[in-house]
């Protein structure tokens, strides 16, 4: 079992930068790899971001890309997700998530088992 506590969410105007973190209970965060989601009011989850175990592998959503990046701390148990360049259209709900498979970096919501309760990111202009 894994518990996700996400965590960096508030209001930020728009252009600026929130790191948000991700910490995970468990020995075994180390074999899994990690994605993040996010979801507006109103609309579908979407895919952000995902890593592999190790770190070696990333994958972005179109409309993170240069503007996101996903890394993680094994040590601290702990993935993040640095945001720049916010705009308002990225407010929503951002949610981590483990994938019991760790080289797979799924833009798949239902690839995931795990998922943290969220942690509301809105950007004002």
């Amino acid at each position: 079992q894994v518990q996700l506590v996400e965590s960096g969410g508030g209001f930020v105007q728009a252009g600026g930068s929130l790191r948000l973190s991700c910490a995970a209970s468990g020995r075994t965060f180390s074999r899994y790899a990690m994605g993040w989601f996010r979801q507006a009011p109103g609309k579908e989850r979407k895919f952000v971001a995902a890593i592999s175990w190790s770190g070696s592998s990333t994958r972005y959503g179109d409309f993170e890309k240069g503007r996101f990046a996903i890394s993680r701390d094994t040590a601290k148990n702990t993935v993040y997700l640095q945001m720049n360049s916010l705009k308002p259209e990225d407010t929503a709900v951002y949610y981590c998530a483990a994938d019991v498979d760790p080289i797979r970096t799924s833009t798949r919501g239902l690839d995931y088992d795990y998922w943290g309760q969220g942690t509301q990111v809105t950007v004002y202009s």
